[in-house]
């Protein structure tokens, strides 16, 4: 009996739930709307530990990610040939986000392991894919992507941008830049204990162009035809109205 009950005793050890920890969390907006005059915008994003015991020894995380829809892209490498740069080597990158920010409770390598970044894809340089680049040293073409991108604020890397309170509620804000890609953008939320990832939260936003940049996108990618007589036709017009003045302020 007492063999049976220490069975017993250890099944229960094993079957007892672990406290579990999630996120809970907003967005201060989903929508941006991309006008004529759109000069960037900013997302507030925050939640909270929700939790249904105390919560365990060791500090807590958080990781807030958001995603720009991911594209194709080209990186050149230029040499100096006969006293005149020029384009030699290339590779096409697979997919690169448009746009990749990464905020964090603190710094990168403190908060996730290097094997649950690869999990993940949490990292900047995890988040591109570029497979058989065709190059020995096709590592340096990435990392010159994501410097090219990082100078017009397109990937953030934002250590300590998480403020955490009390170990429960958390918030940030992610500077979106004006040169942004139309689509929809992931936004992600990791709660992590000792570089592990305990829970993860997705939400969307959709940046969408309206009004009069819609309808030029619109028109340039369903009637293409009619999008470059306009165009032809206006730079006419404005030619030849530049032209008058120019002919009557002489006169």
């Amino acid at each position: 009996m007492r063999g049976g009950g220490l069975i017993v005793a250890a099944l229960l050890a094993v079957w007892t739930p672990v406290a579990a920890e999630t996120v809970v969390a907003g967005l201060s907006r989903d929508t941006i709307n991309i006008t004529a005059n759109f000069e960037g915008s900013e997302i507030l994003i925050f939640g909270a530990v929700g939790r249904d015991a105390p919560a365990p020894d060791g500090s807590i995380e958080v990781i807030i990610t958001v995603e720009g829809p991911s594209l194709p892209a080209s990186v050149r490498r230029k040499s100096l040939r006969f006293g005149i740069w020029v384009n030699t080597d290339g590779i096409e990158v697979d997919s690169a986000p448009s746009f990749y920010a990464v905020a964090t409770t603190a710094p990168f390598e403190d908060v996730l392991t290097h094997v649950e970044d690869l999990r993940h894809r949490v990292s900047i340089p995890r988040a591109i894919r570029a497979v058989g680049l065709g190059v020995s040293d096709g590592q340096a073409f990435t990392d010159a992507l994501i410097r090219i991108r990082e100078r017009s604020d397109l990937y953030q890397l934002i250590e300590g941008a998480v403020t955490l309170r009390d170990q429960t509620l958390f918030d940030t804000s992610i500077q979106l830049p004006a040169n942004l890609v139309e689509g929809d953008y992931r936004t992600r939320i990791f709660l992590t204990r000792e570089g592990r990832v305990i829970d993860v939260f997705e939400q969307d936003i959709a940046v969408r162009k309206v009004g009069l940049e819609r309808f030029i996108y619109n028109l340039a990618h369903d009637r293409p035809l009619i999008y470059g007589i306009l165009s032809l036709a206006i730079a006419i017009a404005a030619g030849w109205l530049a032209s008058a003045v120019f002919r009557y302020i002489r006169t």
